[in-house]
């Protein structure tokens, strides 16, 4: 069974990582198309706003403080959909976090941290939110990315956790789809490098401020794609050409796609010594965020 998915304006769409980045321009792009909407994230003082702001623009938001690397948190969105709207019909596991250093050098608890953000969100985010979507049908979006695929040195961990996305993103949706027939679409969106935050959100390990290297897309693109597959069953989109290129070469030409990843490695830090807290938002939330990144002052 196919699901049949609702237009935006007679969704309720929960998403997680609301309070920046990809997850903040999804939140105001749905609200402008009339979805309701369900904004989670650590920082209560941005999701506050956030969700005050688009309710003064006559859309419908509440907002859940949650840590994804929880479980009973993530049970608490759902829960605070269900009470207030009686229904979730698209859940969009976005949050999610960097560390930027050699494998050899970062530490134990920091890489299981971001495992707990990355993989363990999406998984629990996408098991609560199940049940709920398979009752009325529904979209499950899980944000993987270019290196899902392909691999970028300095980010080593990062990678790992958005190939293990990939993994149970498709490996789910065959149980659902296929063999359950359930009207739900498990929708994989892999972006290319987005221009967020992402870099100074990040645990950073170098002696150099982390950025991300160009080309850029702009997070708009990748909100579209979202919520495009939130209204057409999607088995996975590619955002940028260079997540087609990259992901492409990762199939066909692995040890060519090693030697061009390895050229990144110089044009992921900018030539100044860090200005941003290092231990970034691994941890702890930011306090607030923006839908672009900004470079640090010179």
């Amino acid at each position: 069974m196919q699901s049949r998915l609702k237009p935006l304006d007679e969704q309720v769409i929960a998403i997680t990582g609301a309070s920046s980045g990809i997850g903040l321009a999804t939140a105001q792009t749905a609200a402008q198309a009339g979805a309701t909407l369900v904004l989670a994230a650590r920082s209560e003082a941005r999701l506050a706003e956030i969700a005050d702001a688009i309710n003064e623009e006559g859309g419908n938001a509440i907002y859940v403080v949650a840590d994804v690397g929880r479980f009973d948190d993530v049970r608490r969105i759902a829960d605070a959909a269900i009470e207030r709207y009686g229904r979730i019909d698209t859940w969009i596991n976005d949050a999610g976090i960097a560390i930027y250093g050699r494998l050899d050098e970062v530490n134990d608890a920091d890489s299981r941290r971001l495992f707990d953000t990355n993989f363990w969100g999406v998984v629990y985010g996408s098991l609560v939110a199940l049940p709920h979507l398979r009752r009325n049908g529904g979209a499950l979006i899980n944000l993987g990315s270019e290196v899902s695929d392909a691999v970028i040195p300095l980010q080593g961990m990062y990678s790992a956790s958005k190939h293990a996305v990939k993994g149970f993103t498709d490996a789910l949706r065959i149980e659902v789809e296929d063999l359950d027939k359930a009207p739900v679409a498990v929708t994989l969106i892999q972006p290319t490098a987005v221009n967020t935050p992402y870099p100074q959100h990040a645990r950073n390990y170098m002696d150099k401020e982390p950025k991300l290297p160009t080309p850029q897309i702009d997070p708009q693109r990748v909100a579209n794609a979202i919520l495009k597959a939130a209204t057409e069953p999607t088995r996975d989109v590619k955002v940028g050409m260079m997540s087609k290129i990259n992901t492409t070469m990762a199939k066909i030409a692995p040890s060519l796609g090693e030697k061009i990843a390895a050229r990144q490695a110089s044009r992921q830090q900018y030539d100044q010594p860090p200005s941003r807290d290092p231990e970034g938002a691994l941890w702890h939330a930011s306090g607030g965020g923006d839908i672009y990144g900004h470079r640090p002052s010179p």
